[in-house]
Protein backbone atom coordinates (compact mmCIF):
# COMPACT_ATOMS: atom_id res chain seq x y z
CA UNK A 1 0.00 0.00 0.00
CA UNK A 2 1.13 3.33 -0.84
CA UNK A 3 1.48 6.30 1.82
CA UNK A 4 -1.43 7.98 0.18
CA UNK A 5 -3.81 4.71 0.99
CA UNK A 6 -2.31 4.11 4.46
CA UNK A 7 -3.36 7.68 5.08
CA UNK A 8 -6.83 7.40 4.22
CA UNK A 9 -6.95 3.94 6.09
CA UNK A 10 -5.54 5.96 9.28
CA UNK A 11 -8.54 8.58 8.64
CA UNK A 12 -11.07 5.88 8.38
CA UNK A 13 -10.53 5.61 12.78
CA UNK A 14 -9.30 9.34 13.04
CA UNK A 15 -12.00 11.27 11.82
CA UNK A 16 -14.61 8.57 12.72
CA UNK A 17 -18.00 10.73 13.58
CA UNK A 18 -21.18 10.40 15.50
CA UNK A 19 -22.83 10.12 12.06
CA UNK A 20 -19.91 7.62 11.14
CA UNK A 21 -21.48 5.43 14.27
CA UNK A 22 -24.90 5.93 13.50
CA UNK A 23 -24.27 4.40 9.85
CA UNK A 24 -22.95 1.25 11.73
CA UNK A 25 -25.73 0.90 13.55
CA UNK A 26 -27.94 1.33 10.83
CA UNK A 27 -26.03 -1.92 9.07
CA UNK A 28 -26.50 -3.79 12.92
CA UNK A 29 -30.32 -3.42 12.35
CA UNK A 30 -30.11 -5.23 9.36
CA UNK A 31 -26.91 -7.97 10.74
CA UNK A 32 -28.39 -7.95 14.00
CA UNK A 33 -24.70 -8.18 14.89
CA UNK A 34 -22.47 -5.40 16.34
CA UNK A 35 -19.32 -6.62 14.49
CA UNK A 36 -20.58 -7.84 11.58
CA UNK A 37 -22.03 -4.55 11.19
CA UNK A 38 -18.44 -3.07 11.31
CA UNK A 39 -16.94 -5.61 9.09
CA UNK A 40 -19.71 -4.20 6.36
CA UNK A 41 -18.94 -0.31 7.14
CA UNK A 42 -15.19 -0.84 6.69
CA UNK A 43 -15.79 -2.68 3.36
CA UNK A 44 -18.38 0.40 2.46
CA UNK A 45 -14.78 2.63 2.99
CA UNK A 46 -12.43 0.11 1.17
CA UNK A 47 -14.46 0.54 -1.96
CA UNK A 48 -14.79 4.37 -1.48
CA UNK A 49 -10.81 4.62 -1.36
CA UNK A 50 -10.41 1.76 -4.21
CA UNK A 51 -9.50 -0.94 -2.04
CA UNK A 52 -12.72 -3.08 -3.19
CA UNK A 53 -10.22 -6.27 -4.24
CA UNK A 54 -8.72 -6.09 -0.09
CA UNK A 55 -11.90 -5.71 1.64
CA UNK A 56 -12.31 -9.52 2.32
CA UNK A 57 -9.23 -9.32 3.91
CA UNK A 58 -10.92 -7.44 6.76
CA UNK A 59 -12.35 -9.83 8.59
CA UNK A 60 -10.40 -12.83 6.88
CA UNK A 61 -10.23 -16.34 9.46
CA UNK A 62 -11.60 -14.10 12.46
CA UNK A 63 -14.94 -14.72 14.44
CA UNK A 64 -15.85 -11.29 16.58
CA UNK A 65 -14.33 -12.13 19.47
CA UNK A 66 -11.05 -11.87 18.18
CA UNK A 67 -11.82 -8.44 17.68
CA UNK A 68 -13.75 -7.61 21.05
CA UNK A 69 -11.20 -9.59 22.61
CA UNK A 70 -8.64 -7.52 21.49
CA UNK A 71 -10.71 -3.97 21.23
CA UNK A 72 -11.76 -4.73 24.90
CA UNK A 73 -8.47 -4.50 26.72
CA UNK A 74 -6.83 -2.22 24.99
CA UNK A 75 -9.70 0.21 25.52
CA UNK A 76 -9.19 -0.72 29.18
CA UNK A 77 -5.49 -0.09 29.44
CA UNK A 78 -6.07 3.14 27.09
CA UNK A 79 -8.86 4.41 29.84
CA UNK A 80 -6.70 3.40 32.83
CA UNK A 81 -4.05 4.89 31.19
CA UNK A 82 -5.23 8.20 30.07
CA UNK A 83 -8.24 9.02 33.37
CA UNK A 84 -7.21 6.67 35.88
CA UNK A 85 -3.84 6.43 37.08
CA UNK A 86 -3.49 10.03 37.12
CA UNK A 87 -7.00 10.45 39.62
CA UNK A 88 -5.50 7.61 42.27
CA UNK A 89 -2.01 9.10 41.94
CA UNK A 90 -3.38 12.43 42.64
CA UNK A 91 -4.88 11.12 45.91
CA UNK A 92 -1.16 9.34 46.65
CA UNK A 93 0.16 12.39 46.63
CA UNK A 94 -1.89 14.18 49.01
CA UNK A 95 -2.14 11.61 51.44
CA UNK A 96 1.77 11.12 51.83
CA UNK A 97 1.85 15.43 52.00
CA UNK A 98 -0.76 14.86 54.51
CA UNK A 99 1.18 11.95 56.65
CA UNK A 100 4.51 13.87 56.56
CA UNK A 101 2.57 17.58 57.21
CA UNK A 102 0.77 15.70 60.45
CA UNK A 103 3.70 12.99 61.81
CA UNK A 104 4.56 14.83 64.86
CA UNK A 105 0.27 15.60 65.67
CA UNK A 106 -0.86 13.09 68.97
CA UNK A 107 -4.28 11.25 68.35
CA UNK A 108 -6.48 9.27 70.29
CA UNK A 109 -6.93 6.12 68.62
CA UNK A 110 -9.91 4.45 69.15
CA UNK A 111 -10.42 0.66 69.33
CA UNK A 112 -14.01 -1.04 68.99
CA UNK A 113 -15.02 2.63 69.02
CA UNK A 114 -13.50 3.26 72.40
CA UNK A 115 -10.29 5.20 73.56
CA UNK A 116 -7.33 3.41 72.96
CA UNK A 117 -3.51 3.90 72.86
CA UNK A 118 -2.56 6.98 71.00
CA UNK A 119 -1.28 7.14 67.85
CA UNK A 120 -0.37 9.82 65.50
CA UNK A 121 -2.69 11.40 62.80
CA UNK A 122 0.11 11.45 60.39
CA UNK A 123 0.66 7.59 60.72
CA UNK A 124 -3.35 6.92 60.23
CA UNK A 125 -3.04 8.78 57.11
CA UNK A 126 0.39 6.84 55.75
CA UNK A 127 -1.73 3.68 56.68
CA UNK A 128 -4.11 4.31 53.63
CA UNK A 129 -1.72 5.92 51.77
CA UNK A 130 0.55 2.28 51.95
CA UNK A 131 -2.32 0.01 51.37
CA UNK A 132 -3.41 1.68 47.77
CA UNK A 133 0.54 1.95 46.97
CA UNK A 134 0.55 -1.95 47.49
CA UNK A 135 -2.48 -2.68 45.74
CA UNK A 136 -1.38 -0.12 42.76
CA UNK A 137 1.98 -2.38 42.41
CA UNK A 138 0.03 -5.42 42.34
CA UNK A 139 -2.44 -4.09 39.42
CA UNK A 140 0.11 -2.83 37.53
CA UNK A 141 2.03 -6.56 37.62
CA UNK A 142 -1.01 -7.78 35.49
CA UNK A 143 -0.48 -7.60 32.18
CA UNK A 144 -3.47 -6.87 29.51
CA UNK A 145 -4.31 -10.18 27.67
CA UNK A 146 -6.69 -10.66 24.49
CA UNK A 147 -7.49 -13.61 22.84
CA UNK A 148 -6.53 -13.87 18.64
CA UNK A 149 -6.83 -16.98 17.16
CA UNK A 150 -9.86 -17.70 14.73
CA UNK A 151 -13.31 -19.50 15.38
CA UNK A 152 -12.60 -21.64 18.47
CA UNK A 153 -8.70 -20.28 19.37
CA UNK A 154 -6.63 -22.97 17.22
CA UNK A 155 -6.04 -20.80 13.61
CA UNK A 156 -8.12 -23.70 11.82
CA UNK A 157 -9.29 -21.37 8.84
CA UNK A 158 -5.94 -19.36 8.81
CA UNK A 159 -3.93 -22.55 8.28
CA UNK A 160 -6.89 -23.81 5.52
CA UNK A 161 -6.14 -21.16 3.20
CA UNK A 162 -2.29 -20.29 4.16
CA UNK A 163 -0.70 -22.92 5.73
CA UNK A 164 3.05 -22.18 5.49
CA UNK A 165 2.83 -19.19 7.42
CA UNK A 166 2.96 -19.20 10.91
CA UNK A 167 0.01 -17.57 12.58
CA UNK A 168 0.86 -17.73 16.16
CA UNK A 169 3.92 -15.67 15.72
CA UNK A 170 1.62 -13.59 13.51
CA UNK A 171 -0.64 -13.31 16.23
CA UNK A 172 1.53 -12.87 18.77
CA UNK A 173 3.37 -9.87 16.92
CA UNK A 174 0.31 -8.02 16.03
CA UNK A 175 -0.86 -8.25 20.02
CA UNK A 176 2.20 -7.14 20.97
CA UNK A 177 2.02 -4.01 18.98
CA UNK A 178 -0.77 -2.80 20.54
CA UNK A 179 0.82 -3.46 24.13
CA UNK A 180 -1.16 -6.99 25.05
CA UNK A 181 -0.32 -10.25 25.22
CA UNK A 182 -1.60 -12.85 23.61
CA UNK A 183 -3.16 -15.58 25.94
CA UNK A 184 -2.74 -18.90 24.23
CA UNK A 185 -4.48 -21.72 24.26
CA UNK A 186 -8.39 -20.57 24.26
CA UNK A 187 -11.61 -21.39 23.17
CA UNK A 188 -13.60 -18.82 21.25
CA UNK A 189 -12.45 -16.32 24.10
CA UNK A 190 -10.59 -15.18 26.00
CA UNK A 191 -11.01 -16.56 29.44
CA UNK A 192 -10.73 -13.23 31.30
CA UNK A 193 -8.64 -14.16 34.36
CA UNK A 194 -6.25 -11.62 34.09
CA UNK A 195 -9.00 -9.30 33.70
CA UNK A 196 -10.96 -10.38 36.40
CA UNK A 197 -7.69 -10.46 39.16
CA UNK A 198 -7.25 -6.65 37.31
CA UNK A 199 -10.84 -5.97 38.15
CA UNK A 200 -10.49 -7.53 41.75
CA UNK A 201 -7.04 -5.50 42.59
CA UNK A 202 -9.52 -2.50 41.49
CA UNK A 203 -12.35 -2.77 43.33
CA UNK A 204 -9.69 -3.99 46.56
CA UNK A 205 -8.20 -0.47 46.02
CA UNK A 206 -11.86 0.81 46.06
CA UNK A 207 -12.49 -0.70 49.31
CA UNK A 208 -9.18 0.88 50.70
CA UNK A 209 -11.08 4.08 49.89
CA UNK A 210 -14.65 3.37 51.32
CA UNK A 211 -12.38 2.81 54.73
CA UNK A 212 -10.45 5.70 54.46
CA UNK A 213 -13.98 8.38 53.30
CA UNK A 214 -15.38 6.65 56.37
CA UNK A 215 -12.38 7.31 58.51
CA UNK A 216 -12.38 11.04 57.75
CA UNK A 217 -16.53 11.09 57.82
CA UNK A 218 -15.71 9.90 61.24
CA UNK A 219 -12.94 12.41 62.68
CA UNK A 220 -14.73 15.24 61.15
CA UNK A 221 -17.70 14.07 63.31
CA UNK A 222 -15.46 14.31 66.01
CA UNK A 223 -14.48 18.17 65.14
CA UNK A 224 -11.09 16.78 64.43
CA UNK A 225 -11.16 18.53 60.81
CA UNK A 226 -13.51 21.95 60.06
CA UNK A 227 -14.10 21.90 56.69
CA UNK A 228 -13.44 25.28 54.69
CA UNK A 229 -16.98 26.97 54.43
CA UNK A 230 -18.17 28.70 50.83
CA UNK A 231 -20.61 31.18 51.98
CA UNK A 232 -22.86 30.16 48.46
CA UNK A 233 -22.93 26.63 49.78
CA UNK A 234 -26.03 25.52 51.51
CA UNK A 235 -25.10 22.33 53.61
CA UNK A 236 -28.98 21.75 54.75
CA UNK A 237 -32.03 23.03 53.23
CA UNK A 238 -33.38 23.74 56.32
CA UNK A 239 -30.31 23.94 59.36
CA UNK A 240 -28.69 26.87 58.03
CA UNK A 241 -25.55 25.96 60.55
CA UNK A 242 -24.56 22.61 58.55
CA UNK A 243 -21.60 22.27 56.72
CA UNK A 244 -21.88 17.98 55.39
CA UNK A 245 -18.90 16.21 54.49
CA UNK A 246 -20.91 15.42 51.40
CA UNK A 247 -18.00 14.87 49.51
CA UNK A 248 -16.64 11.85 51.14
CA UNK A 249 -20.25 10.83 51.20
CA UNK A 250 -20.74 10.86 47.57
CA UNK A 251 -17.32 9.27 46.74
CA UNK A 252 -18.23 6.13 49.34
CA UNK A 253 -21.16 6.02 47.39
CA UNK A 254 -19.52 5.82 43.94
CA UNK A 255 -16.75 3.78 45.07
CA UNK A 256 -19.92 1.18 46.07
CA UNK A 257 -21.85 1.23 42.79
CA UNK A 258 -18.28 0.36 41.20
CA UNK A 259 -17.24 -2.40 43.50
CA UNK A 260 -20.64 -4.19 42.87
CA UNK A 261 -19.83 -4.02 39.13
CA UNK A 262 -16.60 -5.23 39.70
CA UNK A 263 -17.69 -8.17 41.76
CA UNK A 264 -20.45 -9.06 39.10
CA UNK A 265 -17.74 -8.49 36.15
CA UNK A 266 -14.46 -10.55 37.95
CA UNK A 267 -17.06 -13.28 39.05
CA UNK A 268 -18.73 -14.06 36.04
CA UNK A 269 -16.41 -13.30 33.09
CA UNK A 270 -14.19 -16.03 33.68
CA UNK A 271 -17.01 -18.75 33.33
CA UNK A 272 -18.03 -19.71 30.01
CA UNK A 273 -20.13 -22.82 28.58
CA UNK A 274 -17.87 -25.34 26.72
CA UNK A 275 -15.92 -23.17 24.04
CA UNK A 276 -18.51 -20.03 24.46
CA UNK A 277 -21.47 -18.29 25.56
CA UNK A 278 -22.95 -14.69 24.93
CA UNK A 279 -23.17 -13.89 28.56
CA UNK A 280 -20.18 -11.68 28.71
CA UNK A 281 -20.83 -9.83 25.60
CA UNK A 282 -23.28 -7.73 27.20
CA UNK A 283 -21.25 -7.65 30.54
CA UNK A 284 -18.01 -6.03 29.27
CA UNK A 285 -19.82 -3.38 28.38
CA UNK A 286 -20.02 -2.13 32.29
CA UNK A 287 -16.36 -2.54 32.43
CA UNK A 288 -16.52 1.70 31.39
CA UNK A 289 -19.37 2.24 33.83
CA UNK A 290 -17.18 0.49 36.63
CA UNK A 291 -14.44 2.82 35.91
CA UNK A 292 -16.50 6.00 35.46
CA UNK A 293 -18.16 5.38 39.15
CA UNK A 294 -14.23 5.14 40.76
CA UNK A 295 -13.03 7.89 38.99
CA UNK A 296 -16.19 10.33 40.33
CA UNK A 297 -15.35 8.52 44.06
CA UNK A 298 -11.96 9.88 42.98
CA UNK A 299 -12.61 13.63 41.94
CA UNK A 300 -15.12 13.44 45.22
CA UNK A 301 -12.00 12.46 47.13
CA UNK A 302 -9.99 15.09 46.43
CA UNK A 303 -12.39 17.95 46.49
CA UNK A 304 -13.17 16.87 50.24
CA UNK A 305 -9.19 16.83 51.08
CA UNK A 306 -9.00 19.99 49.92
CA UNK A 307 -11.65 21.29 52.03
CA UNK A 308 -10.62 19.74 55.22
CA UNK A 309 -8.60 22.14 57.71
CA UNK A 310 -7.06 20.57 60.95
CA UNK A 311 -8.99 21.59 64.60
CA UNK A 312 -5.86 20.35 66.76
CA UNK A 313 -7.20 21.89 69.77
CA UNK A 314 -10.16 19.30 69.31
CA UNK A 315 -7.64 16.44 69.21
CA UNK A 316 -5.46 17.84 72.32
CA UNK A 317 -8.69 18.14 74.01
CA UNK A 318 -9.69 14.76 73.71
CA UNK A 319 -6.67 12.88 74.55
CA UNK A 320 -6.74 15.20 77.66
CA UNK A 321 -9.85 13.83 78.03
CA UNK A 322 -8.55 10.58 77.86
CA UNK A 323 -5.39 9.98 80.66
CA UNK A 324 -6.94 6.49 80.97
CA UNK A 325 -5.02 5.59 77.37
CA UNK A 326 -1.30 5.64 79.46
CA UNK A 327 -2.25 2.75 81.51
CA UNK A 328 -1.06 0.30 79.09
CA UNK A 329 2.61 1.90 79.34
CA UNK A 330 2.40 2.10 82.66
CA UNK A 331 1.62 -1.27 82.97
CA UNK A 332 4.16 -2.54 80.76
CA UNK A 333 6.97 -0.42 82.49
CA UNK A 334 5.96 -2.45 85.69
CA UNK A 335 6.20 -5.43 84.17
CA UNK A 336 9.17 -4.88 83.30
CA UNK A 337 9.81 -4.14 86.95
CA UNK A 338 8.65 -7.49 87.88
CA UNK A 339 5.85 -5.58 90.01
CA UNK A 340 3.63 -8.37 90.85
CA UNK A 341 -0.16 -8.01 88.75
CA UNK A 342 0.02 -4.78 86.95
CA UNK A 343 -2.36 -4.90 84.71
CA UNK A 344 -4.99 -6.27 87.57
CA UNK A 345 -4.13 -3.41 89.39
CA UNK A 346 -5.02 -0.82 86.45
CA UNK A 347 -7.80 -2.71 85.81
CA UNK A 348 -8.92 -2.23 89.26
CA UNK A 349 -8.41 1.23 89.06
CA UNK A 350 -9.79 2.67 85.67
CA UNK A 351 -12.95 0.19 85.97
CA UNK A 352 -13.90 1.51 89.03
CA UNK A 353 -12.76 5.28 88.57
CA UNK A 354 -15.85 7.25 86.96
CA UNK A 355 -13.34 9.68 85.79
CA UNK A 356 -9.40 8.70 84.84
CA UNK A 357 -7.11 12.68 84.98
CA UNK A 358 -3.90 13.25 85.09
CA UNK A 359 -4.33 13.44 89.06
CA UNK A 360 -5.98 9.53 89.35
CA UNK A 361 -2.46 8.63 87.41
CA UNK A 362 -0.06 10.09 89.41
CA UNK A 363 -1.95 9.15 92.80
CA UNK A 364 -2.31 6.12 91.90
CA UNK A 365 2.21 6.10 90.60
CA UNK A 366 2.78 7.87 94.63
CA UNK A 367 0.98 4.95 95.74
CA UNK A 368 3.18 1.95 94.42
CA UNK A 369 5.96 0.30 96.11
CA UNK A 370 8.46 1.03 93.16
CA UNK A 371 11.48 3.21 93.01
CA UNK A 372 11.72 7.18 92.78
CA UNK A 373 13.40 6.81 89.45
CA UNK A 374 10.61 4.46 88.02
CA UNK A 375 7.73 6.88 89.53
CA UNK A 376 9.27 9.61 87.37
CA UNK A 377 9.68 6.94 84.17
CA UNK A 378 5.69 6.71 84.71
CA UNK A 379 4.89 9.99 85.39
CA UNK A 380 6.32 10.80 82.34
CA UNK A 381 3.94 9.32 80.43
CA UNK A 382 1.10 11.10 78.95
CA UNK A 383 -1.83 10.92 76.09
CA UNK A 384 0.11 13.26 74.11
CA UNK A 385 3.61 11.52 73.97
CA UNK A 386 2.51 8.12 74.83
CA UNK A 387 2.94 7.36 70.95
CA UNK A 388 5.85 4.94 69.66
CA UNK A 389 8.50 5.89 67.29
CA UNK A 390 7.73 8.61 64.72
CA UNK A 391 6.84 7.04 61.80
Amino acid sequence: LDPVTIDQLRRIISDFSVEDGEKVKELEKKTNHDVKAVEYYLKNKFKEIGLEDSAEFIHFGLTSQDINNTAIPLLLKQGLETNYWNKIEDIQKHLSASASLWKGIPLLARTHGQPASPTTLGKEIEVFHTRIEAQLNLVKAIPFTCKFGGATGNFNAHYAAYPDIDWKAFADQLVQNLGLKRSNPTTQIEHYDNLAALLDALKRINTILIDFCRDIWQYISLNYFTQKINEQEVGSSTMPHKVNPIDFENAEGNLGVANALFVHLSGKLPISRLQRDLTDSTVLRNIGVSIAHSIIAFNSILKGLNKLQLNQPAIQLDLNKNWAVVTEGIQTILRREKYPQPYEALKALTRNTSSITKETIVNFIDGLEISEKVKKELKSLTPHNYIGPST
